[in-house]
């Protein structure tokens, strides 16, 4: 089969998930566990949402809304815009699929920090185009390094901002250099999947420069703060332009209809927001004094998620959390062996993670 494939499909590793819970539970024959390997929120969905579901469910004998209209409107509304400047995706991911499968030509080249979040590299990979990877600078974007990493060749630069795994952000005034910097021809996209989190006042934003006419491309989530990941929706702002490209390529039926009403439904609730924000700072604070008392170190986080640093039998400890019901990201998936990405969860879901991880490094 190898010899009919496309050769940029050989090239292609399969994206590696955390590890479901159900998975975790047959593996190890263990009934409670906890998951905190993949940054989703530890709440359900808001009451408004789950009110909202359950009256679209009379309705799945029809095909959703193609357009997704009631979500553009919305959308609109919360962010200012028109609405021929969203486009709706299954999730962000389908999105930045989209993105090199209309910009990307074979050799073409495109530039993303390294580590960062590895659906840009294959999305870029299976259209045979090439990724210039740069290396973070205290494990933050290095700006600069991807401006002198701009050749002829370059079609997109990936900004992820706040960046994942590492949880870390560049400033407006740092973007503001940055775009200066970056010639017209150039498209940057900037994924802020975990924008609602930062409270960080000088936190960069992408649309700023879509306002003043450049060529980017926002992105955002209803994975993450909106407790939505199950549904698997997202959506990009950016030029009619861009979007009329994008429309010409996109499946009719992307999107489904309980993705679309559960969407329209979450923004509505600012109040679920507040808690996943409060929640979300308390869990920090928990596991910053935590993770100090048994010596750890740590990145300080704008995310929902945070980096740390266990040392050199890193799997090891990750193999003996998972034992206990407890998953967690090995950081080996991105290029950061001596790490673990764990997720910030309920306080219940921290003290447990705590719990074990004390017992595992007692045992060490």
């Amino acid at each position: 089969m190898n010899k009919i494939v496309r050769k940029s499909i050989l090239d292609l590793d399969p994206y590696i998930p955390g590890k479901p819970i159900d998975e975790v539970k047959r593996e190890y024959g263990i009934e409670k566990v906890t998951k905190l390997a993949s940054n989703e929120s530890p709440f359900a969905p808001s009451a408004k949402v789950i009110e909202a579901l359950k009256e679209s469910l009379d309705h799945l004998n029809l095909y959703p809304d193609g357009n997704c209209y009631e979500l553009k409107e919305a959308l609109s509304t919360y962010w200012q815009i028109d609405t021929n400047q969203l486009i709706i995706g299954n999730g962000s991911d389908e999105i930045i699929t989209m993105i090199s499968q209309i910009f990307i030509n074979p050799e073409d080249e495109c530039i993303i920090a390294e580590p960062t979040f590895s659906a840009y590299e294959s999305g870029v990979k299976l259209m045979g185009g090439k990724c210039i990877h740069v290396q973070l600078k205290d494990y933050t974007l290095d700006l600069e390094g991807m401006v002198a990493a701009i050749t002829p060749k370059t079609k997109i630069i990936f900004i992820c901002n706040p960046n994942n795994p590492t949880g870390t952000l560049v400033t407006q005034e740092q973007l503001d250099c940055f775009m200066a910097k970056v010639p017209d021809n150039v498209l940057v996209v900037f994924d802020e999947a975990y924008y609602e989190f930062v409270l960080e006042e000088q936190y960069g934003k992408g649309l700023k420069y879509l306002k003043q006419g450049r060529k980017v491309i926002v992105l955002h989530t209803f994975s993450k703060i909106y407790s939505l990941a199950g549904l698997r929706i997202g959506y990009g702002i950016t030029s009619p332009e861009i979007i009329s490209y994008i429309e010409r390529m996109r499946d009719p039926f992307n999107v489904n209809q309980l993705a679309q009403v559960a969407a329209v439904a979450s923004l509505q609730d600012a109040t679920h927001i507040q808690k996943s924000i409060k929640n979300n700072e308390a869990g920090k604070t928990y596991l910053y004094e935590e993770l100090s008392n048994l010596g750890l170190s740590y990145i300080f986080t704008h995310t929902s998620f945070l980096l740390v640093e266990v040392g050199e039998k890193a799997q090891e400890i990750y193999i003996a959390l998972l034992e206990r019901g407890v998953i967690t990201r090995p950081g080996k998936a991105f290029g950061l062996p001596l790490h673990l990405r764990v997720s910030i969860g309920s306080m219940e879901e921290n003290e447990r993670f705590v719990v074990c991880l004390k017992e595992v490094l007692a045992n060490l």
